[in-house]
């Protein structure tokens, strides 16, 4: 398995489920404004009727009102964030009832199978949602209070989601196999292909939020403070650290990173400022529902598949994961100080990482190898690629701890032909693993009985 499938493949089983319940997964994130996802004062008790009621049954199970309505509450707020199109309410009150009801379905099959989620496997996944958000599992939970969500409510939603995936993985992936034949045709698509849906992006973004029904002196204020910050970040000030101290968005507390995906499912406002950048542009302050957005172009691929000729990076890395015994601001003042020990040449990096690092890569001195561009997680990628030779990276914090990294070296590589295949194989299995999950979402759907009853409101 390669460092990237291992990587994503942590990911998916430490926090959440993967594309397929990306809106969940948003709404489980917990910035220092959004608290739970439900936004500045505003508690799951203010969403909910005095008197709730079932809107629809799932085989036996009930879904209540107050259940599509949080769950609607979640969704606009997602969409407003990304400048996404809003629906007419009552139709997105509608898609996120059928989601609900599907989800209810998987959930019911799960528990037929016997399937069950340890609660250590629950506590890692919330250490992870704390280290997104740069906060230990203590602050975290104390954000969760102020903003009116219980911690069993909280923790249900990873068992659910941990589950999910779970069951996908046992029921879709074995339908999916992947030929040479299929493999040569997709190499044969790619070639000289500009088709925007075969483009996978990776952007960062820093927003201004402008509040519904806001006066003219609001909005020009919030548009000052836009252009202001883009000034800034186009004079060389670094993007992460001024999306950390003040953006607006949920994502600000992984310096803004909205992740590598396809063109496709970004909204359109963001292709259409990017699109004729190159990586390391920065576009806006573009103007959406939500407010005003500075954007950075990380990464683009085109057709899926990155260029035959390459530039490789070969790192090495110390990592400390916070936990009972070490928080992360303690892993942070150590590493710190591992940098100004290793600068005054008191100390060996390779040394170092031998004796602290917790990974595999530890007992080769945190030698990471040659890595390809992308093949490690954004958070990490984004610092290695500042760095020159030699260099020494501030400790930075990713979904697996906290790590200190010196770029070793870079060089100019061709991907072999089988290296090439083996990415193409990867990509087809994805694709196909989309479609697969697609139908046996209705499959399942369609073997439920379900009863509506009043629309939700």
């Amino acid at each position: 398995m390669t460092k990237r499938a291992y990587l994503l493949l942590a990911c998916m089983a430490g926090l959440l489920a993967a594309t397929a319940i990306d809106a969940q997964a948003q709404s489980l994130r917990v910035s220092p404004q959004m608290g739970s996802g439900l936004g500045p004062g505003a508690r799951p008790a203010d969403t909910q009727r005095s008197a709730d009621y079932i809107v629809a049954v799932v085989n036996s199970e009930p879904i209540t009102n107050n259940e599509v309505r949080t769950r609607l509450i979640r969704a606009e707020q997602q969409m407003a964030q990304q400048g996404a199109p809003m629906p007419p309410r009552d139709e997105l009150a509608r898609q996120v009832l059928e989601r609900l009801i599907v989800e209810k379905a998987q959930l019911q099959l799960a528990r037929d199978q016997g399937l069950k989620i340890e609660e250590s496997v629950i506590d890692q996944a919330e250490l992870n949602v704390a280290r997104q958000n740069q906060v230990d599992v203590t602050e975290l939970r104390r954000r969760m209070v102020l903003d009116g969500l219980q911690l069993s409510q909280f923790r249900g939603d990873l068992r659910n989601q941990l589950l999910l995936t779970r069951l996908r993985e046992r029921e879709v992936e074995p339908r999916v196999k992947v030929s040479d034949a299929e493999i040569d045709q997709f190499l044969r698509d790619q070639q000289g292909s500009t088709d925007l849906s075969a483009m996978e992006i990776n952007l960062s973004q820093i927003l201004v939020r402008v509040p519904e029904g806001a006066s003219e002196a609001d909005v020009n204020a919030a548009q000052a403070k836009a252009q202001s910050l883009a000034g800034r970040i186009r004079a060389g000030e670094d993007f992460g650290a001024l999306a950390r101290q003040f953006s607006d968005a949920p994502d600000r507390a992984n310096g803004g990173v909205l992740g590598l995906r396809n063109a496709e499912r970004y909204p359109p406002l963001f292709i259409e400022a990017t699109q004729t950048l190159r990586t390391g542009g920065i576009a806006g302050p573009v103007r959406s529902g939500a407010g005003f957005h500075i954007l950075k172009v990380i990464e683009k691929i085109q057709g899926g598949m990155p260029s035959v000729n390459i530039t490789q990076s070969r790192a090495r890395h110390i990592l400390l994961r916070p936990g009972p015994q070490l928080s992360e601001s303690s892993a942070r003042e150590r590493l710190a100080d591992f940098k100004k020990r290793i600068g005054a040449g008191q100390a060996d990096f390779a040394a170092l990482a031998r004796e602290n690092s917790q990974d595999a890569s530890a007992r080769e001195g945190g030698d990471l190898g040659w890595a390809n561009p992308g093949q490690f997680v954004p958070e990490f990628d984004d610092a290695m690629d500042k760095l020159s030779p030699g260099q020494i990276s501030d400790p930075i914090t990713s979904r697996f701890g906290v790590h200190l990294i010196q770029l070793i070296e870079r060089r100019d590589t061709t991907l072999s032909q089988r290296e090439q295949r083996d990415i193409a194989r990867g990509l087809v299995r994805e694709k196909k693993l989309d479609e697969a999950y697609l139908t046996w979402v209705q499959e399942v759907r369609g073997r439920a009985y379900v009863e509506f009853r009043e629309p939700p409101q």
